[in-house]
């Protein structure tokens, strides 16, 4: 059976219960999702003056194949995209500028340091998104930025923020689509603090002097992201979920929900909808944490389909704006990329195919037997076929023929470097 028949045939299951698959397809294509530039290099980027690793961000593994120059990783990620259905974007760094080997500190960066990102994605039609990176750098040593007890050290992180912004604004003016630029911060405690309320004291007026600079919302939205707990800060950490929360709303922000950062047991797709009734936007980093905030790669487990169907079911499409952050370095990082990715889209097309309304009806009227049979009928439906179609239609390989495709790249390009 052809993949276009197997599609008819899982069409009729779909649509006796009301699904119009074509247009659920569509739909489907209109959905970017934000891909994480730092999974290419294992969150390296391109200074002069490289830092190692801190801020509680560890990547494992030494897989052959990481990306050592903004040309590799760009042309990691264009092979990446060639596997992926649908347009996306590419969310950025501050450490991947380039300066032509100027040592250029991070409140100094400008936005001609990222000319060559804007220029190729001009080339293949992306949106870019972008962060500043308030981590492995040497007035981040002791794991403290905007909070730190030093007004220097301060002053100098509250201007790689603002330079950050302008970043942003730049990469939406050029691209003709809004930025996303996402503060994240390591600051915290490895023991029990004294003091919990100063640093925040300090940390509220850093981002009031951050965001005091005027920046066209129309090319730059700001995003502010919690956590729980880091390696280092494993009492406290200052940018809590209460804390950014609360902040965002009062200050009209993005609350950015990174679904590595929270207690285990503790589910986004549980805060998604509670959000948006005070929020007219909200932004997620979709990760797989295992014990602790890890980063693993993506994979269609229940919470990744429960986050996509809170999305859908409550018509947020256009509300939530996701992105990826996960860094493997076990594995091949193209690989990691597509797997990821894809699966990403596919908990989208999970959730556009269940009857969500007739479900709503169902709960509403208290009929809780039907409801379940469904959701765990709607399990074994010909998902499967919908998707392997989309992947055709959109140019992409079906199924797990990708991987040839990744083994290729890695035989002639990978194993090179």
């Amino acid at each position: 059976m052809t993949i276009k028949e197997s599609f008819e045939l899982a069409k009729k299951d779909y649509e006796k219960w009301g699904i119009q698959v074509d247009h659920v397809l569509e739909k489907l294509q209109q959905i970017p999702i934000s891909i994480h530039c730092w999974q290419g290099d294992d969150v390296g980027g391109f200074e002069v003056n490289k830092s190692e690793l801190s801020g509680g961000i560890d990547v494992t593994g030494n897989y052959p194949g990481k990306a050592r120059t903004p040309e590799e990783l760009r042309n990691d990620l264009e092979k990446a995209l060639t596997l992926i259905p649908g347009k996306h974007r590419i969310n950025l760094h501050a450490i991947y500028a380039e300066t032509n080997g100027e040592v250029i500190d991070r409140d100094e960066l400008q936005p001609e340091h990222f000319a060559n990102w804007v220029k190729w994605a001009k080339e293949h039609d992306l949106g870019l998104d972008f962060n500043p990176t308030l981590f492995s750098h040497e007035k981040a040593a002791d794991g403290l930025t905007l909070s730190h007890p030093d007004p220097a050290i301060r002053e100098f992180w509250i201007n790689h923020c603002i330079a950050s912004r302008k970043i942003g604004e730049y990469f939406g003016k050029e691209l003709g689509s809004t930025t996303l630029t996402n503060i994240w911060i390591p600051d915290g405690y490895k023991d029990i603090p004294s003091d919990r309320l100063t640093p925040r004291i300090r940390l509220k007026e850093s981002l009031d002097k951050i965001f005091a600079e005027e920046i066209d919302e129309q090319y730059n939205l700001d995003a502010v992201e919690s956590k729980l707990f880091g390696i280092g800060s494993e009492s406290y950490v200052v940018g809590s979920h209460e804390f950014y929360l609360g902040y965002a709303l009062k200050n009209n922000k993005l609350c950015l929900l990174d679904t590595g950062h929270y207690h285990p047991t503790e589910m986004v797709s549980n805060k998604i909808s509670s959000m948006l009734l005070y929020s007219d936007k909200l932004a997620l980093h979709v990760s797989r944490p295992v014990r602790w905030d890890s980063d693993h790669v993506v994979t269609l487990d229940d919470e990744l389909k429960e986050i996509a169907l809170e999305i859908v079911r409550n018509d947020a499409l256009d509300k939530v704006m996701i992105g990826l952050d996960f860094f493997d370095a076990s594995i091949n990082r193209v690989a990691a990329w597509t797997i990821g990715t894809r699966n990403m889209i596919k908990s989208l097309l999970y959730g556009l195919l269940m009857p969500n309304d007739y479900l709503k009806q169902l709960q509403e009227e208290g009929n809780y037997t039907e409801r379940l049979a469904l959701l765990e009928e709607f399990k074994t439906y010909p998902f499967g076929a919908i998707w392997d179609y989309y992947c055709e239609q959109m140019g992409v390989p079906v199924k797990e023929t990708w991987l040839d495709v990744v083994k290729e790249y890695e035989k002639e390009v990978l194993l090179n470097r």
